[in-house]
C-alpha cells in the first residue's frame, strides 16, 4: 500500500450492506482504511455496519460509526458536526446512498417516484450542501458521487449484465473503491467534474 489517504478523514454514506460480501460502501471505507484514512462510516442501520468495522479494524484502520437518514437535512447536518466533532476535519466525502424502485411512470406511484428522488439525489445534494462549507473553511476536500448505470429489477439486471459485460471477469465493491479512492487521492489533484465507469465495459459495448 503507498498510504495515499494517509491523515485524511473521510465520510461515507451507504458504508453497510444489505448482505455480506463487497458492497460499495463497505468496499470503500475498508480500502481507504488501506491507504491510511480515517473513517467515518454512516448508515441508517447499525447491523449493516458491523462487517463494515470488522474489516476496517482489520486493516488496521481508525473508524466512528454514525446512523443517519441522508434524506433529512438535520440529520445530515448532525452527521457532519459529529464527525468534525470526533476527527477534527472531513477531507473526503463519498456519497454512496442509491438504489431503484421497479416500475415505470405507469406502474410507479407518485410517493414511491418522490422517494426515489430523494433517496439518490436529495442525498446527495445534503452531503454537499453540509460538507462543502467545511471543506471551504480548510482550504481542500474531495467529493466522490457514486451512481449506478443500470435501475429497476436488480435480479434481472444483474443476469443481463453479466452477459453484456465484454471483460471475462466479474467486478465487485472493490473495483468501484478503487476508482473512488484514485479520485479522492492527491492524484486526482487536478480532475473535477468529470466520472469514471466502472462497469466491465457494458456500457461502452455497441451490441
Amino acid at each position: 500500500m503507498t498510504r495515499r489517504l494517509e491523515g485524511k478523514v473521510a465520510i461515507i454514506t451507504g458504508a453497510g450492506s444489505v448482505g455480506p460480501g463487497w458492497g460499495n460502501g463497505r468496499a470503500t471505507a475498508v480500502r481507504f482504511a488501506e491507504e491510511g484514512a480515517k473513517i467515518f462510516a454512516v448508515d441508517r442501520e447499525a447491523e449493516r455496519l458491523r462487517e463494515t468495522v470488522e474489516g476496517v479494524k482489520k486493516a488496521g484502520g481508525a473508524i466512528a460509526t454514525h446512523l443517519c437518514d441522508v434524506t433529512k437535512g438535520s440529520e445530515v447536518a448532525a452527521m457532519v458536526e459529529a464527525c468534525v466533532k470526533a476527527y477534527g476535519r472531513i477531507d473526503v466525502l463519498v456519497n454512496n446512498v442509491g438504489g431503484s424502485a421497479p416500475g415505470g411512470p405507469a406502474e410507479m406511484s407518485e410517493e414511491t417516484w418522490n422517494a426515489q428522488i430523494d433517496f439518490n439525489l436529495k442525498s446527495v445534494f445534503l452531503g454537499c450542501k453540509y460538507v462543502i462549507p467545511v471543506m471551504e473553511k480548510q482550504g481542500s476536500g474531495a467529493i466522490v458521487n457514486i451512481a449506478s448505470t443500470s435501475g429497476g429489477d436488480v435480479e434481472a439486471l444483474l443476469a443481463q449484465r453479466q452477459k453484456r459485460i465484454p471483460l471475462a471477469i466479474e467486478g465487485d465493491g472493490r473495483d468501484t473503491a478503487n476508482a473512488a479512492l484514485f479520485l479522492a487521492s492527491d492524484e486526482a489533484r487536478f480532475i473535477t467534474g468529470t466520472e469514471i465507469v466502472v462497469d466491465g465495459g457494458m456500457t461502452a459495448r455497441c451490441d
